[in-house]
């Protein structure tokens, strides 16, 4: 019921707020300071069709959930000939995609993912900030008219809040093309499979397009491409930890047996790695830290970029085999 001076009491991004009753959503957010266009609404654990929120009321008691998206170029050209590759219906020429958390702010990252040549960069969904009408938005600095957004689900440790995260997001940019991580705990940032499986299986029947983070076991990687996986993401080596790719032989393994493309995602520490990585066989190289944490990011987002791009010309050259012994590289015979 509304207040004697004619208010209602809601709940915004956790923050209790009166305001005008028979107020729309689209006002609130306009009332925010915010553009209705750039954020997606959850009244009461369930999501308001952008298409709506002019007609939506706000009531007492409501609880509102805003998010955008948050940091969580030029397109690199295919180096010989037409070496694109294909994700859920999309082809993308680069194939170093980029995060968008830890930057010293959003002009770096953006001027790293230029450098780089990404085409794709993971987005975190998160609260607005209803405090702060002049807090500057991911979307003023990198153009989801010209770089595709991949939401993620960063920090989610159970499947319904990795898909509830989901669905504001596709609500807040209309993408269905998503990432999807699941954690196990905060200690090693591994992934927890049986909840992984569940909201990958749960996601692909609602339409949406997961390219998931996953451990390194070219089983687990087969049973997510059943269940919708539209991509196989296995982790190098911990999120974060720059340790470079663990193990060859498995990430390998999951290479040979997937229908889908394969990226390592999360351990790559330099250029050297993310070269190994698709020397592997894999369809590309996700990653954040390594980039946002070197000393020089737009620098290091080049040496990226340049070490896909060997790693993949490499793979496709094909490497020499192996000997136990020396092969002399000039012939031996008719020596002086």
């Amino acid at each position: 019921m509304p207040h004697t001076d004619g208010t209602v009491t809601i709940t915004v991004n956790g923050e209790h707020k009166r305001v005008t009753a028979g107020l729309s959503l689209a006002d609130l957010a306009n009332l925010l300071g915010l553009v209705p266009e750039k954020v997606a609404v959850e009244r009461n654990l369930e999501v308001v069709p952008r298409s709506t929120l002019g007609e939506v009321q706000v009531e007492d008691g409501d609880e509102i959930e805003i998010v955008h998206f948050v940091g969580g170029g030029d397109h690199a050209v295919a180096v010989d000939g037409d070496d694109s590759w294909e994700v859920a219906g999309q082809r993308f020429r680069s194939r170093l995609i980029v995060g968008t958390g830890k930057y010293k702010d959003f002009a770096q990252n953006a001027a790293a993912v230029e450098a780089a040549g990404a085409e794709i960069v993971t987005v975190a969904v998160r609260r607005v900030n209803v405090s702060d009408r002049n807090a500057p938005m991911l979307t003023d600095f990198i153009d989801p008219k010209k770089i595709t957004y991949l939401p993620n689900t960063a920090g989610c440790f159970t499947a319904e809040d990795a898909i509830r995260t989901l669905r504001l997001a596709r609500e807040a940019g209309g993408w269905e093309l998503v990432k999807l991580e699941v954690l196990g705990e905060a200690k090693t940032l591994y992934p927890d499979m049986v909840e992984t499986l569940r909201a990958t299986e749960v996601l692909a029947k609602e339409g949406f397009k997961p390219m998931v983070y996953c451990v390194d076991d070219p089983i687990a990687a087969k049973r997510l491409e059943d269940v919708g996986a539209v991509a196989i993401m296995p982790l190098g080596a911990p999120i974060g930890s720059g340790l470079g790719i663990q193990n060859k032989v498995t990430i390998r393994l999951i290479v040979e047996g997937a229908k889908v493309p394969v990226l390592v995602d999360a351990g790559v520490g330099t250029a050297s790695e993310a070269a190994v990585a698709m020397e592997l066989g894999c369809d590309g190289v996700l990653m954040n830290t390594a980039i946002a944490e070197a000393k020089d990011p737009v620098l290091m987002a080049r040496a990226m970029k340049a070490g896909v791009e060997a790693g993949r010309m490499a793979y496709r050259a094909g490497r020499m085999g192996m000997r136990r012994y020396a092969d002399p590289s000039s012939p031996l015979a008719g020596l002086i």
